[in-house]
C-alpha cells in the first residue's frame, strides 16, 4: 500500500510551529513525517531555517506513532559523518526507532557556509560513499579510527545505541549514483518520479520492494488565485531543477535566478487551489513509477493550520482511494 507523508518544511516555518504541525499531521492520519535539513532558506520570502536535528528531537517526545525521516542531511561538509551517526542514534532512541536517516550529496546553500567551499559532483559522491561507511561503522556500535580520502576518524564510538536499527535511505538522481549507493543502503530517495531509477534501484538492491520515498509539492487554498500567488512568492526555486539549484549559494542568488519566472509558470508544475482531484492527479505519476512512500509538501507556513485541518484528511483519503 503506498504511504503519505506530511514535511516539516525548515525553510518556511519556525521550530515552535513545526513541532505543532506534526502532532496536527498525525492526528490529519498521515503516515510519515520527513524534515528537510538547511541552513538556509531557498528565497528570502521563506524567512527561516532552525535546526532540523533539535526540532526533530522536540517532534519524537510530541508525536506518538508516526515514522520520521530526515530529507535529506547532507553528512560531508557542514557535519561531520561522525556527528550525523551520532545525532541519528539519539534521534532513534527519542523516536523508538521510529526513525530513518536520509541522506544526500548536499546543496551549496547549506553547505558552504563553513568555509570549506563546494565541490564538483563527483568529488560530493566520492564523500557521501566514504561518509556512509563510517556511520554505518559507528551505527553498528564498533569503536572506529580511519584515515580515509576525505576524513579522519579517531577513536569514535557512539555510547548511546538505539536498540533498533537506523534505516539509512540515500537520495539518487540518476544511473551513476544507483549503481554507487544503492549496495550502501537500505532505501531509495528520488527528486522525480523516473520510473527506470526505481527499477534500476531494485534490480541493484536485490529487493523488489525496496522502500523509495519522493516528495511533491502542493499549494492548497480556499482561493486559487492566493495558492498560485504563495506558491509564486515562496516555491519558485523549484523551477531551476536540481542541476541548477544544488550550486546556488545564496537566497539572492536564488532570487537573481528565478526573477523571470511567472506565476503561471510555477501553476504549471505545482497543484493549486482548493481542487483535491487536481492535487491527487499531481501526486499519481510518483505511485505509478513506483514510489512507495510520498511526502506531500504544502507551501507556505500561513497555510499549514487550515490544510491541516480542513484538507488533508479528505485529501489522504482520495489518493488512498486512487493509489495501488
Amino acid at each position: 500500500m503506498t504511504k503519505f507523508g506530511y514535511t516539516l518544511m525548515t525553510e518556511q516555518s519556525g521550530p515552535r510551529e513545526l513541532v505543532d504541525y506534526a502532532v496536527a499531521a498525525e492526528r490529519a492520519g498521515f503516515d510519515f513525517l520527513v524534515c528537510s535539513d538547511h541552513f538556509s532558506p531557498w528565497l528570502e520570502e521563506q524567512g527561516h531555517a532552525p535546526h532540523a536535528w533539535t526540532t526533530l528531537g522536540a517532534v519524537a517526545q510530541a508525536t506518538e506513532s508516526i515514522p520520521l525521516m530526515t530529507y535529506v542531511t547532507c553528512p560531508t561538509i557542514r557535519y561531520h559523518p561522525v556527528i550525523v551517526a551520532q545525532q541519528a542514534a539519539t534521534l532513534q532512541i527519542l523516536a523508538g526507532g521510529r526513525f530513518t536517516l536520509g541522506l544526500g550529496s548536499g546543496e551549496s546553500l547549506n553547505e558552504h557556509v563553513v568555509g570549506a567551499g563546494w565541490p564538483g559532483l563527483a568529488e560530493r559522491h566520492e564523500r557521501l560513499e566514504e561518509a556512509i561507511g563510517i556511520i554505518r561503522a559507528l551505527l553498528s556500535g564498533r569503536t572506529v579510527s580511519r584515515r580515509g580520502h576525505w576524513y579522519r576518524v579517531d577513536s569514535a564510538r557512539i555510547w548511546d545505541l538505539p536498540a533498533e536499527p537506523v534505516p539509512i535511505a540515500v537520495a539518487v538522481s540518476g544511473a551513476r549514483s544507483v549503481e554507487r549507493f544503492a549496495p550502501l543502503a537500505d532505501e531509495m530517495i528520488g527528486t522525480d518520479p523516473d520510473a527506470e531509477l526505481v527499477r534500476a534501484w531494485r534490480e541493484a538492491d536485490g529487493d523488489d520492494s525496496a522502500r523509495v520515498t519522493g516528495q511533491v509539492p502542493v499549494s492548497w487554498d480556499t482561493h486559487r488565485d492566493k495558492a498560485v500567488q504563495r506558491a509564486h512568492e515562496q516555491f519558485r526555486w523549484s523551477s531551476g531543477g536540481w542541476d541548477v539549484n544544488s550550486n546556488l549559494p545564496t537566497t539572492d542568488a536564488f532570487a537573481a535566478a528565478t526573477r523571470l519566472v511567472r506565476p503561471e509558470d510555477v501553476a504549471d508544475t505545482i497543484a493549486c487551489g482548493p481542487d483535491l482531484d487536481v492535487i491527487v492527479e499531481s501526486v499519481r505519476p510518483y505511485w505509478e513509477a513506483g514510489f512507495t512512500d510520498i511526502a506531500l509538501v504544502q507551501v507556505g507556513d500561513e497555510a499549514q493550520r487550515q490544510y491541516l485541518t480542513e484538507a488533508a484528511p479528505d485529501l489522504l483519503e482520495k489518493l488512498r482511494a486512487a493509489a495501488p
